[in-house]
Formats: structure tokens, C-alpha cells, sequence
């Protein structure tokens, strides 16, 4: 039985993405009103002219041209609670580990950190983990399909995933998803991508965060009153 406790265990690798993704949204951009096609623009454009385009695009909110640039995570040791989060954002590309498929001589899981800190209650939290593979385990030897058997593994099971976004919708899972107010499991998965993307995309996700990094809060009586440190 492997113990995995808390988002610091997450695995996050940026895996593939759209070359000169900075380039190449600054390109379409500029397009829109310029009298020359896109392959004179992509080999004209300095990095300055660059920088300045995204800014004023993302300031502007004009963040179609965004879409032109994707971003491939390889993700892993994350629960299924947070993955079931994740995929609500339904404009990107998943593929999940299948429990179908896939059969768990053992179980990885996540501990959330309150049930961690109590020694009492991570206690019975992992013989009640230890209990559901077991269950799993003998209704395979007993016959039962796998898909049916899966049906008593926890929510806390880990994952991995493959997932593509475009840089508009990364910008806006990072938003909703790196504020205090995102559950803490898959606000330490926003703040990981947003670190592996700042270092090809700068430009593109200096400001991207909770919407507080950048004016008011939008959560009214419910705003934490505490921004989060940028990284």
C-alpha cells in the first residue's frame, strides 16, 4: 500500500506544445491587420513587437487568437475527486488511466491534509483504504470483472492523465482553479501547470492566475480577502 499525501506529490510534466507558442499567437494576431500572410509575419515579427502584440491582445481581451497555441501535460498522482474536477473544464483534450482495464495489485491514493495531521483518523482513513483494495482483490479472484470490481475503489485512488489545452482555456483554468477558493488538491495541480508553462510562455501567462492577480476579486461576500503569492 503506497500512502500519497497532499497536491506536493502531484506529478506534473509539460510534455509537448505549439512551437514558439508566443510567436505564433502574436503572428495571428497581427494578421487580422496586416497586408502580408502569416509565414512573413511569423519571420518578421522582433521579440519586442512580439511581447508588446500579447500584451495588448490579453489586455484587450481579443484572446481568440490565444487558441492558436496548445500545451500538453502529462499529469499523475492526482485522486479522482480532482480528476472529475479537472474534467469539467470541457474545452481541452483528455486520456485517463482506464480502471477498467487496468488492474491495481495495489493502490496509490491521496490523503487530504486534515485527515493527515490527525493520527487517529489517518488511521482508520487507511485501513479503510487497505479494506476497499482488498474487497477488490477478491472479487477479481472470485471471478468479477474488473469493471465491475473497480466499483469499490475510492474516490482518493490516483490517477494519471494526458491533457491538451489551448492557451485561451489554460488561461482560464488557472483563473478559476488557482484562487483560495478552488479545493486544495487540484489548486496545487493549476499552480504546477502554470509554472511549467511560464517557462516556454512567459508573455502569455505572466499575468495568468486567480482574478485577483489582476483587479478586483469577482467573488463578492465570498472572496477569501487573501490573495495568493504568485510563484
Amino acid at each position: 500500500m503506497c500512502r500519497e499525501v497532499g497536491a506536493r506529490h502531484v506529478q506534473v510534466q509539460l510534455i509537448q506544445y505549439t512551437p514558439e507558442p508566443e510567436r505564433t499567437v502574436a503572428a495571428a494576431a497581427r494578421l487580422c491587420y496586416a497586408p502580408i500572410d502569416a509565414i512573413q509575419l511569423l519571420e518578421q515579427l522582433s521579440a519586442a513587437q512580439i511581447e508588446r502584440l500579447l500584451r495588448q491582445v490579453i489586455r484587450s481581451g481579443h484572446h481568440s487568437v490565444l487558441e492558436h497555441a496548445s500545451f500538453t501535460f502529462a499529469i499523475g498522482g492526482i485522486s479522482r475527486v480532482t480528476s472529475h474536477q479537472l474534467v469539467r473544464h470541457r474545452l481541452a483534450s483528455y486520456s485517463q488511466q482506464s480502471q477498467r482495464y487496468v488492474s491495481y495489485e495495489r493502490i496509490e491514493y491521496v490523503t487530504p491534509p486534515a485527515i493527515a495531521g490527525d493520527p487517529s483518523l489517518l488511521t482508520r482513513y487507511e485501513t479503510a483504504m487497505a479494506a476497499a483494495h482488498e474487497l477488490y482483490v477478491d472479487l477479481q479472484q472470485a471471478g468479477v470483472a474488473g469493471e465491475d470490481a473497480r466499483y469499490v475503489l475510492p474516490n482518493a485512488t490516483a490517477t494519471n492523465l494526458v491533457v491538451s489545452m489551448n492557451a485561451r482555456e489554460l488561461r482560464h483554468f488557472l483563473t478559476v482553479r488557482c484562487c483560495n477558493r478552488a479545493q486544495w488538491e487540484i489548486r496545487g495541480l493549476a499552480h504546477a501547470m502554470r509554472r511549467a508553462v511560464l517557462a516556454v510562455a512567459p508573455v502569455l501567462f505572466d499575468d495568468a492566475g486567480p482574478a485577483c492577480w489582476r483587479g478586483p476579486c469577482p467573488e463578492g461576500h465570498l472572496s477569501c480577502g487573501a490573495p495568493p503569492p504568485r510563484d
